[in-house]
């Protein structure tokens, strides 16, 4: 099976080890998020083009964010910052119990909504907006996981982070690289784990 080949040479084998995100890697068919003509390349460890400028991450980077966040079954919401294709939703959605999805690109927030409704997700909550505001009315959260590159830390999501919560997200514009940030009692720690390359965040982010 394509999807298990996918997790054991892409994923496990670059050092992925939490069975819940592996689990859902295998689970749910990457080829339900990308358009007909590249359903042939759904599992290869590459990005592919989702229209309007977009893209659906790597099936590595997508593993490699949901073990950084720490989630479980156990674990009520978690915000998700550009929802793309909703490739990246589903995935947090096998392993927690909300998932709070919101997506600049109208286009986009239809189709990855149309998608996961047919796939049967129940727990996914998508909306059309800037993400930069964060969905206040669903904080504090758990975790928030950013797929898109802002060129610095929104402030907004910072204070919708629960105490013990992690954030990550890749940060920067010509260089970027995957942050950590974990918010403890007397404010936060930020880690820097390895270079990436995502789309940039756009919207009010760019304005501050």
């Amino acid at each position: 099976m394509e999807r298990e080949m996918m997790v054991k040479t892409q994923i496990e084998a670059r050092g992925v080890e939490n069975p819940l995100v592996l689990e859902a890697m295998r689970k749910v068919e990457r080829h339900q998020f990308v358009s007909e003509q590249y359903v042939s390349y759904a599992y290869i460890d590459d990005p592919l083009p989702i229209g309007e400028g977009q893209t659906i991450s790597q099936p590595y980077i997508v593993a490699f964010m949901t073990e950084l966040l720490h989630i479980d079954k156990n674990t009520s919401r978690v915000l998700e910052i550009g929802t793309g294709s909703g490739y990246q939703s589903a995935i947090l959605a096998e392993i927690t119990k909300e998932v709070y999805t919101i997506e600049i690109i109208p286009a986009l927030a239809e189709t990855a909504e149309k998608t996961l409704k047919k796939l049967g997700y129940k727990n996914i909550f998508v909306r059309c907006g800037d993400g930069y505001q964060g969905w206040r009315e669903y904080a504090p959260f758990d975790a928030i996981i950013i797929t898109a590159a802002p060129p610095k830390i929104p402030e907004p999501l910072l204070e919708q982070l629960k105490i013990g919560g992690r954030m990550v997200l890749p940060l920067g514009d010509a260089y970027q690289e995957l942050i950590i940030v974990i918010k403890t009692k007397s404010g936060f720690t930020k880690e820097t784990s390895i270079p990436v390359r995502f789309v940039p965040m756009t919207g009010e982010v760019r304005k501050k």
